[in-house]
């Protein structure tokens, strides 16, 4: 074979391998035609530090009153509905008087589900494949999403603050639920049975705009679902700090209330 015959054939090769390559870049499924076609959408990214927007908890400084349940509060059952009204008047006027009552945060105990969203302080949320994972400031929290895992047994669900948290993607909506919140959480002083399920929304409504639609379910103790809604707008700048609630700022006195400054 001479030198024209070994570059003819060089030559044919090549086209032959080019057009290969266009063929199969083509076919590609990271192209976008073959993505659309099949239906694939990239899940929306909700990775980052977030905040309430607008920020619910100073519209008027006034530190006396409380800050009332999200959404005007459940729907109770009877005996439950007259004593948690009453429990929360009587929060209400020891607050107003300067002795207030002791709750889970004075006692520097997890938030729980789905106390933890209410971002008091900001929250990140990390998205990673199999899991997402919510890191709060208050406390140094962490609460555990599983993606589409299925929930264990009631008999092997131990109850604890945060619960069983399995979640699936409904186009552009994450879809949490989560069983398994032991009863001592109590959100807003809100009474739950083991039965309890917190079912979550989250969507982006704008590429820095979070929105969760929060419902609670509980046969034994409510009406009807408690139902409720919040906004976040994502801080790029911010970085969540050290949080270590040791009790340095306030005493928890024998009666139930709560001294202030170090006071007694």
């Amino acid at each position: 074979m001479n030198f024209k015959e070994i570059a003819s054939l060089a030559l044919c090769s090549a086209l032959a391998l080019g057009g290969a390559n266009q063929v199969a870049m083509a076919a590609s499924p990271a192209s976008d035609q073959v993505t659309k076609a099949a239906g694939v959408q990239a899940e929306p990214n909700i990775t980052g530090v977030w905040e309430r927007d607008p920020f619910p908890f100073d519209d008027d400084g006034d530190e006396t009153k409380l800050v009332p349940p999200p959404g005007g509060g459940p729907d109770l059952k009877e005996p439950y509905a007259s004593e948690w009204k009453a429990l929360q008047e009587k929060r209400q006027a020891m607050l107003k008087a300067g002795t207030p009552l002791v709750d889970a945060s004075t006692q520097c105990l997890p938030e729980g589900t789905p106390g933890i969203m209410e971002a008091i302080y900001p929250i990140q949320i990390l998205q990673n494949p199999g899991q997402i994972t919510v890191l709060a400031e208050l406390f140094m929290q962490t609460r555990r999403i599983y993606m589409n895992a299925p929930f264990p047994e009631p008999d092997d669900l131990a109850p604890s603050y945060y619960g069983f948290s399995s979640a699936h993607w409904e186009g552009d909506t994450l879809v949490v639920q989560t069983r398994g919140v032991q009863q001592s959480v109590k959100f807003y002083d809100i009474p739950h049975s083991d039965a309890m399920t917190v079912t979550e929304h989250y969507q982006l409504i704008g590429p820095d705009k979070l929105r969760l639609d929060v419902s609670v379910e509980d046969p034994e103790y409510l009406q009807k679902p408690y139902t409720f809604r919040w906004e976040y707008k994502r801080n790029p700048d911010y970085r969540i700090p050290e949080y270590v609630c040791d009790h340095r700022l306030d005493v928890i006195n024998p009666d139930g209330t709560v001294s202030f400054g170090g006071a007694k």
